[in-house]
């Protein structure tokens, strides 16, 4: 009888992996079927991702059937979904004159044309030291930076150690409900400080779409601020703003995630821009 209960419970998790790959299949074969939006080539905001250099034991090429997309590294997950989708938001939402969404290497001079960046999975990048003084250097002379998708005590750590060699001295604290980031635009209040799923954390069940979120994580909004005392890196993290915005084109993902990751978005946006 314990032999097959084992059974039944490895068959029961086998079926569950399977059903998460089949909802993360779904999810791509639905992006695969539109072209790329349009965008002018110039604006006042562009969305700029920020390519950065793994960890050599995290590092990862990445592949996309659409688009002929291609790429190494961990920065560049959802892309070019999120940035499309966000970019579009961004049109919709405010009357911020946004141009095509664009990516550079984190030692790219353009990066100083640019008042917002946006960087994810932080918790395997490797950043040298070359790097991390120019993000310094962009940061110190005004610049902001949203950090999303990344997980756990040990990515966290590396994170935190490479934004010490950043920003020395500078600490990370929890984002107050009464920060002006939080209202600058949109009012977040104490119900919003929840987890944002990404795709992988999705589950069908019942003829519904079932939010797992995984065990032992818990949401975290926080920020670092310079000497001023002026927000210039907002962090999100154990949560996936990124898949709210890749997917917010899709009927499975839920509705109220990509509108709160999009309140958030603009919020930090705004916020850039305005201070």
């Amino acid at each position: 009888m314990a032999k097959r209960r084992i059974r039944v419970t490895l068959l029961f998790a086998a079926l569950a992996c399977l059903a998460g790959v089949s909802l993360a299949q779904r999810f791509r074969m639905e992006q695969e079927e539109a072209p790329r939006p349009f965008f002018p080539a110039n604006g006042e905001f562009h969305f700029i991702r920020v390519e950065y250099t793994d960890l050599p034991q995290f590092h990862r090429r990445f592949g996309f059937a659409s688009r002929g997309a291609q790429g190494e590294g961990w920065w560049i997950v959802d892309w070019p979904d999120a940035d499309d989708h966000f970019s579009l938001g961004v049109q919709r939402l405010t009357r911020i004159d946004t141009g095509e969404p664009r990516h550079f290497r984190l030692t790219d001079s353009r990066l100083l044309d640019h008042p917002w960046i946006y960087a994810t999975q932080t918790g395997w990048w490797g950043l040298t030291n070359a790097e991390t003084t120019a993000l310094g250097e962009y940061l110190r002379r005004g610049g902001f930076l949203v950090v999303d998708d990344f997980w756990g005590p040990e990515q966290w750590e590396i994170f935190r150690a490479t934004m010490q060699r950043v920003l020395p001295d500078r600490p990370i604290e929890d984002i107050g409900l009464s920060d002006t980031v939080m209202h600058v635009l949109y009012d977040i209040e104490q119900k919003d400080l929840t987890f944002i799923p990404g795709t992988r954390h999705l589950r069908r069940w019942g003829g519904e779409i079932v939010v797992q979120q995984p065990p032992g994580t818990a949401p975290a909004w926080r920020s670092i601020s310079d000497d001023r005392g002026r927000m210039v890196v907002a962090v999100n993290f154990n949560t996936d703003v990124g898949d709210a915005w890749e997917y917010a084109d899709s009927p499975i993902y839920p509705e109220a995630m990509t509108a709160l990751a999009y309140r958030y978005g603009v919020n930090y946006l705004v916020y850039a821009m305005t201070h």
